[in-house]
């Protein structure tokens, strides 16, 4: 090759490697470019969802903070709500205060002023008139709300409404006075303005007191009483002076009057308030002439035997005696007659069938720290002894099976 020859092919080299210098040079400018764009298209986006979570944000908030004014306001207006509907039922259950309330002012009001001008046309300061004349309407309800809480705490009231009573018939007098000489040519008019210191505090004792009084039930009931104690002494003299005596004899409170008579009465007599030895003879002989009848009736005419069995039936005791007894035919053998078997217990079948209520009776003896008896049984399921004798024994047994 010659030297011509050489220098071209080796300026054409350099312009195939000037060339490939500038294509790599443009390739990375566009790609410098491109990632300079791709860099800004990232933070636009970027910016784009700060902003869009911002705003989201500021939605949220402002959906929260309407949502917590919403709450606030329906609040405070349920409230405003339950006050309105409590006021209302105050005034709806309480009328009588309302209108007191109403009248007492009413009555108030008229009294100061007219204190006021009574001690001003008397050249009394009309300050002073002023403070003069609530020293004695107020003094009168300073009183009155004195004896209210005293009548709270239970203590004697007697003073307070002597004071409150003087107190207020003092103001009375002086608007009395101030009314004859103000009102000359009606001297009515002194009346009214007198009973206005007196009217408010006689419809607040009216209100306070009015209404603490015994009704007609109470009132016949203590009648009914007086009339029984007083029959009482008169029928069993001796009775009530020994009652009289049990009490004065126990601490004070330990027995009441009731106790007391029915202790005395088992004293003298041996046998429960309102039975004695000669009702139980008497009772005793009646027993005996109805079996003599029985007799005597299944020999003469059938049907005077079920007369007798339903006569027999009437036990003219059953309501004075206070427990079962058998004295003189008295209590469950009062039932039966001299040609009658005594009355057999339950069956089993029965007892059976009770057993879930002994076993429900028998948990609250034991939740009262009792033993399971059959005295315990008879009075919770209201039974023979004897019934509840074998009943107990089943509630034991079932218990044990239950707890096995």
């Amino acid at each position: 090759m010659s030297y011509r020859e050489e220098k071209r092919a080796d300026q054409a080299a350099a312009r195939a490697a000037d060339r490939e210098d500038r294509r790599l040079e443009l390739q990375t400018r566009l790609e410098a470019e491109k990632l300079r764009a791709e860099e800004k298209r990232a933070d636009a986006d970027a910016k784009a969802e700060r902003e869009r979570v911002a705003a989201e944000a500021k939605r949220r908030q402002e959906q929260a903070d309407k949502k917590q004014a919403d709450a606030r306001k329906a609040a405070k207006k349920a409230a405003s709500a339950a006050r309105r509907a409590k006021q209302l039922r105050w005034l709806k259950a309480n009328p009588a205060t309302l209108f007191v309330a109403f009248v007492m002012v009413a009555s108030i009001v008229p009294a100061v002023v007219s204190q006021v001008g009574a001690l001003s046309g008397a050249s009394v300061h009309v300050a002073l008139a002023a403070l003069l004349a609530a020293m004695l309407e107020g003094g009168a309800w300073a009183i009155t709300f004195m004896g209210k809480q005293a009548e709270d705490a239970g203590r004697e009231t007697r003073k307070y409404r002597i004071a409150t009573w003087a107190t207020a018939c003092a103001a009375a007098a002086v608007n009395f006075w101030h009314g004859l000489e103000a009102y000359a040519a009606h001297p009515w008019v002194a009346l009214v303005l007198g009973g206005s210191s007196l009217f408010a505090i006689y419809i607040w004792d009216m209100k306070t007191h009015g209404s603490h009084g015994q009704t007609r039930a109470q009132r016949l009931e203590a009648k009914a009483r007086a009339a029984h104690a007083k029959a009482r002494r008169k029928d069993h003299k001796e009775i009530a002076v020994q009652a009289d005596k049990l009490v004065s004899a126990m601490p004070f409170g330990a027995i009441t009057e009731e106790q007391a008579f029915a202790a005395a009465w088992r004293i003298h007599t041996g046998a429960e308030p309102g039975l004695s030895a000669e009702l139980y003879a008497t009772a005793t002989n009646a027993v005996l002439s109805l079996g003599a009848a029985f007799e005597l009736g299944e020999h003469v005419r059938p049907e005077l035997l079920e007369t007798g069995l339903q006569a027999a039936r009437l036990n003219p005791f059953a309501e004075l005696a206070q427990s079962p007894g058998t004295q003189a035919g008295i209590g469950e053998s009062a039932s039966q007659t001299p040609a009658q078997k005594p009355v057999a217990g339950r069956s089993d079948e029965e007892l059976d069938a009770m057993l879930p209520d002994a076993l429900a009776a028998a948990a609250e003896l034991v939740a009262e720290g009792k033993q399971i008896s059959a005295t315990g049984l008879a009075k919770k399921l209201q039974i023979r002894r004897e019934d509840a004798l074998r009943l107990r024994d089943r509630v034991i047994e079932e218990r044990k099976l239950r707890a096995a």
